[in-house]
C-alpha cells in the first residue's frame, strides 16, 4: 500500500467510522440519499488510498429507531432487533456505493444473514482490514438495549483500532446544543471523565465507558465538510478529541 502524495503519513492506521443512519438520509430526514453514500464513499476512497485500515459502523435510524417504537409500546427487545435489520439495509446501500468508487469491501453482520453478508467474526474483520478492504459492521452488537454507538465502540476496541471517528452534523462537541444556545461554547479537547459528568452529547454512556476503560480516543467532527475524514486521518486538528488527557 501506498503512503500518499508526498511525505506527509497518515496519524492513524486503523480507524473505525461511526455513521448514524441519518447521516446517510442526508436534508431528507429519511430514507437513503445516493448523493450522501456517493460523497461518503469518495472520502473513504481518498483515504484507503493512503494506506489506512477503515472499517464503519452504521446505524439504521434513517428506516427505523427501536427505541421510538419501544415508547409507542412496541416490545423493546422486538423494536430493537428491527433497528438491527434496519442497519444492514443501510450496510448494504453503502457497500454499493463504496464498490462504485473502487473500494473493496465486506458486509459483516452480527445476526446472521449468509445471503447477503458474512458473519462477525473478529479475526476474519481483521483479515479483511489487512488486505486493504473497508469492512462495514452491520446489525449493531447483535443484542438488544445496546446502540450503534456502542457497537462502535466495542468493534474499535475488539480490531485494536486507533481511535474512533463519530460522524455528526456540528464540528466538533460543544459545552451545550449550538443550536439553542447562542452561548455554546466549542471544546477542541475533553476528558472522558468530563463527557459522564456533563452530560455532553456525544455518545451514550455505555459507549464512553468502553472506550475510557481502553483508552481509545473518540474524534468528533462535521460529516457534512467535505475532505473532514482524510484531514483527521492525516492528523489535522478537525473537529473534538475525546481523550483521558482531556485540556
Amino acid at each position: 500500500m501506498t503512503a500518499g502524495a508526498g511525505t506527509a503519513r497518515p496519524a492513524y492506521r486503523r480507524v473505525v467510522l461511526k455513521l448514524s443512519g441519518e447521516a446517510l438520509a442526508g436534508g431528507q430526514g429519511y430514507g437513503i440519499d445516493p448523493q450522501v453514500l456517493e460523497r461518503i464513499a469518495a472520502e473513504v476512497r481518498e483515504v484507503t488510498a493512503l494506506g489506512v485500515q477503515l472499517a464503519i459502523v452504521i446505524g439504521g435510524g434513517n428506516i427505523f429507531r427501536g427505541i421510538a417504537a419501544s415508547t409507542g409500546g412496541m416490545d423493546r427487545a422486538t423494536a430493537d432487533y428491527m433497528g438491527m435489520l434496519a442497519t444492514i439495509i443501510n450496510a448494504l446501500a453503502l457497500q454499493d456505493a463504496l464498490e462504485k468508487a473502487g473500494n473493496q469491501t465486506r458486509v459483516l453482520s452480527a445476526i446472521e444473514m449468509r445471503a447477503v453478508a458474512e458473519p462477525y467474526i473478529r479475526r476474519r474483520a481483521i483479515r479483511h482490514l489487512e488486505k486493504g478492504r473497508v469492512v462495514i459492521f452491520a446489525a449493531g452488537t447483535g443484542n438488544p438495549f445496546f446502540t450503534t454507538d456502542t457497537a462502535g465502540a466495542l468493534r474499535a476496541i475488539e480490531i485494536g483500532a486507533d481511535a474512533i471517528m463519530k460522524a455528526t452534523k456540528v464540528d466538533g462537541i460543544y459545552s451545550a446544543d449550538p443550536k439553542r444556545d447562542t452561548t455554546a461554547e466549542r471544546l477542541p479537547r475533553v476528558t472522558y471523565s468530563d463527557v459522564l459528568s456533563r452530560r455532553l452529547q456525544v455518545m451514550d454512556t455505555t459507549a464512553i465507558s468502553l472506550c475510557m476503560e481502553n483508552g481509545l480516543p473518540i474524534i468528533v467532527f462535521d460529516l457534512t465538510r467535505s475532505g473532514n475524514i482524510r484531514r483527521i486521518v492525516m492528523g489535522e486538528p478537525v473537529g473534538s478529541i475525546v481523550s483521558s488527557g482531556g485540556g
